[in-house]
């Protein structure tokens, strides 16, 4: 009998083969490395949920930042936790606040390094919601007036990009405007522009100690069954003028990814957090899967999904094992 079929395995037949047709590559400049800076002095603390990943006090962040660069990763995304906080979050705009002298010490160590800082209020205030409250809510307009302060003292610093989460409509039009009345037109905005209230956001709580003390964040972040009120939030945040477009958390929604990639003609950037982080590390510490393997085909496969680039806390792990594979 006559088959008439296809040999697809021709293609597959040899590692320098599955190599030469390969369609998806990973480099170490794909990622963008998020740290956690903590005021004081003398401190590496390792986050309990989140093995291998630190806070670090301004004394020690330079050796931190050296290594991040021998590696060949070429950005970062600061976090803040400030000594003490207050009900309107003032340590995220002021001139000296943690994140403002990170960004000044690591522009000044490695000016080619580019700092992306993270712009929100959750980490600095009492309450650990992201923007101003009064009684049980959480004010909109408000809040943009705190949030474009936070985001032109950030720029004052020296960040390259500046990366607001807080999911208050109108954000990226606010700071927009107020990056460009302060001076700063070039500078541009990469916008948590699909930020699902998730279950995989714990561990960076516990790093960030942004745990909001009442309530939720679920009347401003999205609900995780809704895919065309992703392309809504995107769309708004594309016509106010943003750079780049977030889409946290990772795994769990690759096909919002693709959606995001396929109607936006932006840079797409998938933020693998930190409850996927912890996941992958408990099964490996466990024996259960092979960290490396795992770890390359998750951060493929968001590649793959229409990410330009990948915030993720396994980046200097991922950038010692793609330079053992060259």
């Amino acid at each position: 009998m006559e088959l008439q079929f296809s040999r697809h395995r021709r293609l597959r037949t040899s590692a320098n083969m599955r190599a030469l047709v390969r369609e998806t590559h990973l480099h170490a400049t794909d990622f963008i490395y998020p740290l956690f800076i903590i005021e004081g002095e003398n401190i590496k603390n390792e986050v309990p949920s989140m093995p291998g990943v630190f806070q670090f006090s301004m004394d020690l962040l330079g050796e931190e930042i050296d290594d991040i660069v021998s590696l060949g990763i070429k950005s970062v995304i600061l976090f803040g936790v400030p000594a003490t906080k207050d009900e309107c979050g003032s340590g995220a705009y002021h001139d000296h606040g943690i994140v403002q002298v990170a960004t000044r010490f690591i522009k000044e160590r490695h000016p080619e390094m580019i700092v992306v800082a993270d712009t929100c209020l959750c980490e600095y205030t009492s309450h650990g919601h992201c923007g101003v409250v009064e009684g049980n809510r959480v004010l909109n307009d408000p809040s943009l007036e705190l949030l474009v302060q936070t985001a032109v003292s950030q720029a004052k610093a020296g960040a390259d990009i500046i990366a607001p989460s807080n999911m208050m409509d109108g954000f990226v039009a606010a700071i927009r405007a107020g990056l460009d009345e302060a001076g700063f037109e070039e500078v541009p905005i990469m916008s948590y522009a699909v930020k699902y209230s998730s279950a995989f956001y714990g561990p960076f709580r516990d790093a960030a100690d942004s745990t909001p003390q009442f309530g939720d964040r679920k009347t401003y972040q999205m609900d995780p069954a809704n895919r065309l009120e992703a392309m809504r939030e995107a769309e708004s945040d594309v016509l106010e003028g943003a750079d780049f477009l977030i889409v946290k958390p990772g795994l769990p929604y690759l096909d919002i990814v693709r959606d995001v990639k396929n109607n936006f003609n932006l840079p797409v950037v998938i933020y693998n957090v930190s409850g996927e982080y912890a996941m992958v590390k408990g099964g490996a510490q466990n024996g259960w899967i092979d960290e490396k393997a795992v770890v390359l085909e998750m951060l493929t496969g968001m590649k793959r999904a229409g990410a330009d680039l990948i915030i993720t806390y396994h980046a200097k792990d991922a950038a010692r094992w793609l330079k053992e594979q060259k």
